[in-house]
């Protein structure tokens, strides 16, 4: 493996996981707040989720229920309802198979899994990854 293919590598890995860990954090406020019955996170204390240390999610709660983060979620949420495109995943329901059969008629190839990897999981005409 190249020392780029590696830093590449490592880039796309991170993005992955803070994108997953992201999910992970909203499915826990989520579930606490249908569990405690309440939107406010001061009473989601005895809603610690069972793979998370207490003291964890303790401090989390406390950070979620800051007015400053409050505000920042709010605004995060209208400017995802006011901006649509921007929060689609680039494959939609296209298998990633179909995907590849389609680089591979337009290349006159057959395409890299890095190649299908990104034509799935880039903005098209940009070199950025989706989240």
């Amino acid at each position: 493996m190249h020392r780029s293919d590696e830093a590449r590598s490592r880039l796309i890995w991170t993005t992955t996981a803070r994108s997953i860990f992201k999910h992970l954090l909203y499915n826990a406020r989520k579930n606490a707040k249908k569990v405690c019955q309440s939107a406010d996170p001061t009473l989601w204390r005895d809603c610690t989720p069972t793979w998370m240390r207490r003291d964890y999610w303790e401090s989390l709660y406390n950070i979620w229920a800051a007015e400053r983060w409050q505000q920042t979620s709010t605004t995060m949420k209208v400017n995802r309802v006011a901006n649509l495109e921007a929060n689609m995943h680039t494959s939609g329901y296209v298998s990633f198979a179909t995907h590849q059969s389609r680089l591979e008629n337009e290349l006159k190839r057959p395409p890299t899994f890095q190649e299908v990897f990104d034509m799935t999981h880039k903005k098209k005409g940009t070199d950025q990854y989706i989240s």
